[in-house]
């Protein structure tokens, strides 16, 4: 939350982090850098949010549409429908952990550059 409040008084014991103004945050938001940050988020997320989604949608349309095919036994009682079941959980997960690689290796350090630029010069 922005704020044009003056900072604490001297002698003051409070140790938080002087809080930028709105207009700091403007201009970081309009700024070069935070852009980058934004399209390396967005490169990243959309597309794999859109072939998530068409997965599941795939995963959906096949159980009511090809019954045939997602009742054929794979192993015992283990028919297609159930592998792909499960299959949308390991993706979910596998998803999960590659995007919190993705984000400690190219987002964190980039948006921890902005967050401390902006502390300092508040």
């Amino acid at each position: 939350m922005a704020t044009d409040a003056p900072p604490p008084p001297e002698g003051s014991t409070d140790t938080r982090p002087t809080r930028p103004t709105t207009e700091a945050f403007l201009e970081t938001q309009g700024s070069a850098e935070f852009g980058e940050l934004r399209r390396t988020h967005r490169s990243f997320a959309f597309p794999l949010t859109v072939a998530f989604v068409l997965w599941y949608l795939l995963y959906v349309l096949l159980s009511n549409y090809a019954g045939g095919f997602m009742g054929t036994k794979v192993y015992g009682n283990i028919n297609v429908a159930f592998v792909f079941g499960l299959a949308q959980f390991a993706t979910t997960f596998l998803i999960a952990w590659f995007y919190a690689r993705h984000a400690a290796a190219k987002l964190d350090p980039k948006a921890e550059a902005i967050k401390s630029r902006m502390e300092a010069d508040a």
